[in-house]
């Protein structure tokens, strides 16, 4: 089994930064690939960046490219998300979620099927002021 906990969600004013950490537990060995997905209310939820854990391949979504960033650091199992020049429209729960191949993980893709992905966290808040 593989566990995820997110960390760093919390209140800012637009313009503003916040850095979301994901870590894994369990049998990380599993993992291909880990991903950031967003849901605000009233809406669907979105992926937002994903990074290939062994190959160091990213994706970031276009609603957030050149805001967000995502970066790992293996020995810690652990995957950041940099988010710089929030926007009100950011706010939203953050979920941090994993899959376990490389075809899920959309084959070097962002998949943003969540079926795919096997693990997830439980959510981080993240809230934007204007």
């Amino acid at each position: 089994q593989v566990q995820l906990v997110e960390s760093g969600g919390g209140s800012v004013q637009a313009g503003g930064s916040l850095r979301l950490s994901c870590t894994a537990y369990g049998y990380t060995d599993w993992i291909s690939c880990m991903g950031w997905f967003r849901q605000a209310p009233g809406k669907e939820r979105e992926g937002v960046a994903t990074i290939y854990t062994n190959r160091n391949m990213l994706v970031v979504a276009d609603s957030v490219k050149g805001r967000f960033t995502i970066s790992q650091d293996n020995a810690k199992n652990t995957v950041f998300l940099q988010m710089d020049r929030l926007k009100p429209d950011d706010t939203a729960m953050y979920y941090c979620a994993a899959s376990f191949s490389w075809t899920d993980c959309g084959a070097g893709t962002f998949s943003r099927d969540e079926s795919k992905y096997k693990a997830w966290g439980r959510g981080t808040q993240v809230t934007v002021s204007s």
